[in-house]
């Protein structure tokens, strides 16, 4: 027996360096492109290296978004889908492919870890709805078709961080439909309406009004993503990324 050890462990080595191939090669794959910028945007890469983006500048797998106090910032992901995110918000793209050809390896799965963003739902969301997650610490969102509003607010949060908001998963339907769900329950959201999940240990309810919800991001915002960035990117140095140490 003792001549087999030999072997078995180059060939657990050799698995152990592929997998780790595998895993930086997916981390370094290009999920979308910065469109529009109010303020500071950086994205802490999986590698631990922090980087400052500006228009022009692409998002991987395995980033996480960090926005400033002022900063709104459109994210176009490659199946034209749009993220925008809001003042004071990390947002993780943990997984994110799309190949035209090959609807079988559609994955979207997103983690909104403080603050929020909208969410305009693109060629992936369409052909395999079932494959996007939207997940927070309070619950996880899923799509049927859907342009909508989500804020987390942790419950460490400043009360200025949360606008006053109780700590909580807060979400908004603007058109479609999302599913919401965690260990205690689920609820379906429709266009109109909003919602509020406390907690992980508690399920999502709807809520009548909007409880104080707010999204307001630059005029620039609404116009069209491509003129937007061709006249936002349109001197080199706004493509330039800068590497924090």
């Amino acid at each position: 027996m003792m001549p087999l050890k030999k072997p078995t462990a180059i060939k657990a080595l050799l698995w152990l360096a592929l997998m780790c191939l595998c895993a930086h090669a997916w981390a370094g794959q290009v999920a979308g492109t910065v469109m529009q910028l109010s303020g500071p945007l950086m994205a802490k890469k999986a590698d631990g290296k922090v980087k400052i983006l500006a228009i022009k500048s692409e998002v991987e797998q395995g980033d996480t978004l960090l926005t400033e106090k002022e900063t709104y910032a459109l994210i176009k992901l490659i199946d034209n889908s749009e993220i925008t995110l809001k003042p004071n918000s990390s947002f993780v793209i943990e997984q994110f492919s799309y190949t035209a050809e090959q609807p079988e390896g559609d994955h979207a799965i997103f983690s909104l870890l403080k603050g929020g963003l909208r969410s305009v739902t693109g060629l992936l969301g369409k052909r395999n709805k079932e494959r996007f997650e939207m997940k927070t610490p309070a619950a996880t969102i899923g799509i049927r078709g859907t342009t909508f509003v989500a804020n987390y607010v942790a419950p460490s949060a400043a009360p200025s961080a949360g606008q006053g908001l109780a700590p909580g998963l807060y979400v908004q339907v603007l058109d479609g439909m999302i599913h919401v769900t965690n260990p205690s329950g689920a609820q379906n959201f429709a266009a109109g309406q909003f919602g509020f999940t406390p907690s992980i240990m508690q399920p999502p309810l709807i809520v009548p009004v909007n409880p104080g919800m707010q999204f307001t991001p630059p005029p620039a915002f609404s116009a069209p993503s491509s003129a937007s960035g061709a006249a936002a990117g349109g001197s080199k140095a706004a493509a330039v990324d800068c590497i924090v140490r």
